[in-house]
């Protein structure tokens, strides 16, 4: 659901749009470069994601929908290509791997590219882990406890995963350089076992 901004702090009522079943979470980023940010979401039992392409006026278009791997969860919207559009990046927990589905200008996207990851990948971030100035992925494996690390080639494609132990049951994952090295670290929080870990750049 959309709800607007009156502007004293209070909200209109929500505006909802049809999107496909069980959508566990959300993106919103201009992805067809008007100036207008988009939504995009997983859909997890439809094993596709939706984009509704925002009109200029709070309103979105119906959505446009593309194939993901099975039960998508998690999902990232960024350019890692390096043409400056934003590409998905959507975490198949049921498929166990992560696709990429490349942005080709308008708001339309290519079908996905898929990497292996371990069990039951739930959600995924991406940033540049490497200080390469490329866009990696990260990716928490709920069932392997860990998380897996994607880097960037350069020119849209990945290396296989390489996997770092995390708690027990790992479900969502952020990076960001939290001892000022200028490194960026992978941040887990760990269901169950009930923490949260800290993954340092080395």
């Amino acid at each position: 659901g959309v709800f607007l901004n009156i502007g004293n702090g209070t909200f209109a009522p929500q505006t909802t749009y049809s999107a496909g079943t069980t959508s566990y979470s959300v993106a919103v980023v201009d992805v067809n470069n008007d100036g207008n940010p988009d939504i995009i979401a997983p859909n997890s039992v439809s094993n596709n994601v939706s984009v509704l392409l925002n009109v200029g006026n709070g309103t979105f278009a119906p959505q446009t929908t593309y194939l993901a791997g099975t039960n998508p969860y998690g999902i990232a919207v960024v350019d890692v290509n390096s043409d400056s559009k934003p590409d998905i990046i959507v975490a198949n927990s049921g498929s166990n791997n992560v696709g990429v589905l490349f942005n080709t200008g308008s708001g339309t996207f290519t079908a996905q590219t898929t990497y292996s990851t371990g069990s039951l990948p739930l959600n995924v971030v991406v940033g540049d882990v490497n200080n390469d100035g490329k866009s990696d992925i990260i990716v928490v494996n709920y069932s392997s406890n860990n998380v897996g690390v994607f880097l960037n080639t350069g020119n849209g494609t990945f290396t296989a995963q390489t996997t770092y132990a995390t708690g027990t049951n790992p479900r969502n994952v952020v990076v960001v350089d939290v001892n000022n090295d200028g490194k960026i670290d992978i941040i887990v929080a760990n269901q169950g076992s009930g923490n949260v870990g800290v993954l340092l750049a080395c």
